[in-house]
């Protein structure tokens, strides 16, 4: 028969002790180590953690949602809370994701608007007569806040423009843009696409679709470009040289011509010379640059620069030449007389720098002298291999 008590048994229960003691003993000291020297993530493998861009993603996606409930129950009851525009993390609006293109007639417009936008040489190309794209000036497809986003301008026109001084709709703003900043007048048709053209009526289903949501004739924030505060030292392009050598010439290069893909196309454009915007462009003010290199440039790297140095960096690349402003060939006007007519603001339009009038327009034939002449003097700006 057992006997619990026997000596046996008493032996037996003292060593389960002692092993239940130097097991806890272990495991305190290993867990010990694992705290002091971080080991966990070798244990359990790395924490995954959604980055940023991720976390802003998911946050906008929420808002769209919270935008179909609050339309739905509005719908429903009229009395309900009126939908809101939807904004992400920042307080910015936050347009549709590309998913939510419909999947009917207007989708495909929508689609096409943003093939034009993207890739405006390849899908509008006989009205483009430089390099340039939309997405160039209007970041990330138009959605940038501070980009001059589509999602902010869409639900404000038809608005008085005191660069024509007269009512413009959607489909004059985006002419504008044609004109001036496509260098339209050196597209192979000649011009801005005739009134009613489809490639307006795309690229406005693009934008409309972008502002769904969005409030009407409202100064949303992050709309257009913001203007840095005005410094004491002004703007110089000579300074703004080494701001550019520094923060811009390695995607643009330092000649400013930008860099194309092994496919030939523009991944980075060309900030002056022929295959550029015109000096009609707004971009070509220097305080209408500053505001955009200050919120977007170096690309991944906004806000990154100071003030002075984005004032000195718009100065630099506005002080090459361009192709002439459009008014001025259309009124065969002088570049004297254009300047008095159009350019009383902050640019360099008429002023004789790197040795040329600007203004007068870069025609390959002038271009190709200007390039020689700068190399010869060994300029480093036109020096690049």
């Amino acid at each position: 028969m057992n006997d619990d008590n026997s000596p046996r048994m008493k032996r037996s229960a003292k060593r389960r002790f002692a092993y239940a003691g130097v097991g806890a003993v272990v495991l305190f000291a290993v867990g010990a180590l694992v705290a002091d020297y971080n080991l966990l993530p070798f244990i359990t493998g790395p924490e995954t953690r959604p980055s940023q861009a991720e976390e802003n993603a998911r946050i906008a996606l929420e808002a769209r949602k919270e935008l179909a409930a609050q339309r739905a129950a509005w719908q429903n009851d009229p009395k309900a809370e009126a939908p809101r525009p939807p904004t992400g993390p920042e307080g910015y609006f936050q347009p549709p994701q590309e998913h939510e293109i419909p999947d009917d007639e207007f989708g495909e417009a929508v689609r096409r608007g943003r093939e034009i936008f993207f890739n405006s040489g390849t899908n509008a190309r006989q009205f483009v007569g430089n390099e340039l794209a939309c997405a160039n000036c209007h970041l990330d497809g138009g959605r940038k806040e501070h980009s001059a986003p589509m999602w902010a301008a869409i639900n404000n026109y038809p608005a008085y423009r005191g660069k024509n001084k007269m009512i413009n709709t959607m489909e004059d703003r985006i002419n504008g843009c044609f004109t001036y900043s496509m260098n339209a007048p050196d597209s192979s048709s000649g011009g801005p696409p005739p009134p009613g053209h489809q490639v307006y009526k795309d690229l406005q289903s693009y934008f409309y679709w972008l502002g769904d949501g969005a409030p009407i004739n409202e100064d949303m924030p992050g709309r257009g470009f913001p203007t840095p505060d005005e410094t004491d030292l002004g703007y110089d392009w000579q300074r703004g040289e080494k701001v550019f050598t520094e923060n811009c010439a390695v995607c643009h290069g330092l000649d400013g011509q930008g860099q194309k893909d092994l496919n030939g196309r523009y991944i980075f454009p060309a900030l002056w010379g022929p295959n550029s915007f015109n000096w009609g462009a707004g971009m070509h003010r220097v305080n209408t640059a500053a505001g955009f290199i200050k919120a977007n440039m170096p690309l991944g790297k906004p806000y990154s620069l100071s003030d002075q140095e984005a004032w000195d960096v718009a100065a630099y690349i506005n002080s090459f030449p361009r192709p002439a402003d459009p008014r001025q060939a259309d009124g065969k006007m002088s570049v004297e007389e254009a300047k008095d007519k159009y350019h009383q603001h902050m640019d360099y339009y008429g002023e004789t720098i790197h040795g040329i009038t600007l203004g007068e327009g870069a025609t390959p034939e002038r271009w190709e002298r200007f390039v020689k002449s700068q190399q010869a003097a060994g300029m480093s700006a036109m020096n690049q291999p």
